[in-house]
């Protein structure tokens, strides 16, 4: 059976947010180019980052109308020349655009074979959520056994990735979730479990501790402050990547006189451009936590292409947990 000559896919019409985003049922396939692959799309990843692209607040962002999405498992089909080590027929996760479609084009540089014996939707999140909470655990954060560290939106896709990990590492782990959520956080092995949503969110973490060593900080807004004051004097470090409560700002002041404090940015695709080695070995040390069985098979909640939307509505309003996907 060939390819056909038009897919369904998600465009997102404006930037007012995922509710503007439509189903256009004629949108021509892509074809590869040059050290391009072409993938049927068989599970498309739904992350933060496609909401704040909605909105025009992801930088550099895509303007619309544009075909939403940007990480996707399924099956190559075609190639473009100048592709070697794969095939069509191979399974494969990548980063891309246009993920939410039936069809998607990658690199093939990106074009990451499936571990052995997982299915597409199983590894969505090995190349977005579980680097991104390697990466602030481990190089940026320094995580060591005895330390704690404070996990934000520990029952999202992130979070349950960092939860699992730190607890492999030796590490305390106090998770923050809505109270509905606090069972699925414990039960990856968070020590603690805080309401998101407390009016005194680090004195509730001062209570347990007398400052944590380590602070994993998605959340934003006015919980990016509680993050600061939550974390040890001199010697704690608090990773920033994600912004989905909205800005917060720090200045010079208050990092001599109020947060004598380690502050660390991440975003995952920058430090793939501007550290490959770095990302290397953090994507080496994932694929060892997968052989080792340390790192098992996800289960993400499905929806329907059409209802794209939806899922982004509800992972916006808080009432998700776990990674999400899309079936075309």
């Amino acid at each position: 059976m060939g390819t056909p000559a038009t897919m369904r896919a998600l465009q997102q019409t404006s930037l007012n947010g995922p509710q503007d985003m439509q189903l256009i049922t004629d949108v021509p396939v892509p074809s590869p180019r040059q050290g391009e692959v072409l993938i049927r799309v068989t599970a498309a990843g739904v992350n933060f980052a496609d909401i704040s692209k909605a909105h025009g607040t992801f930088l550099s962002g895509p303007q619309p109308p544009y075909l939403a999405g940007f990480e996707a498992a399924g099956v190559i089909v075609a190639m473009g020349d100048a592709v070697s080590g794969l095939q069509p027929g191979d399974r494969v996760i990548g980063v891309g655009s246009g993920a939410f479609a039936e069809y998607m084009v990658l690199p093939a540089g990106a074009a990451v074979p499936l571990p052995e014996g997982w299915t597409e939707q199983q590894t969505l999140g090995l190349l977005v959520s579980w680097p991104t909470a390697l990466a602030a655990l481990r190089p940026l954060g320094a995580i060591a056994p005895g330390q704690t560290v404070l996990i934000h939106a520990a029952a999202g896709g992130t979070g349950q990735a960092a939860v699992r990990l730190a607890k492999h590492y030796g590490a305390t782990v106090i998770g923050t979730a809505s109270p509905s959520k606090h069972e699925t956080v414990l039960a990856l092995g968070a020590d603690h479990v805080l309401d998101s949503r407390a009016g005194d969110l680090a004195a509730e973490v001062l209570r347990l501790t007398d400052g944590v060593d380590l602070v994993l900080e998605s959340a934003g807004g006015a919980t990016f402050e509680a993050s600061l004051a939550a974390a040890k004097r001199i010697t704690g470090r608090v990773v920033v990547y994600g912004v989905a409560g909205g800005g917060a700002s720090m200045t010079n002041w208050d990092l001599v006189y109020k947060h004598q404090i380690h502050v660390i940015g991440l975003n995952i695709g920058v430090l793939i451009q501007a550290a490959p080695q770095i990302f290397g070995e953090v994507m080496g040390e994932l694929f060892e936590l997968i052989a080792t069985g340390v790192l098992t098979p996800g289960r993400p909640t499905t929806y329907d292409l059409a209802d794209g939307p939806k899922a982004l509505a509800e992972l916006e309003a808080r009432a998700t947990a776990g990674k999400l996907a899309l079936l075309p």
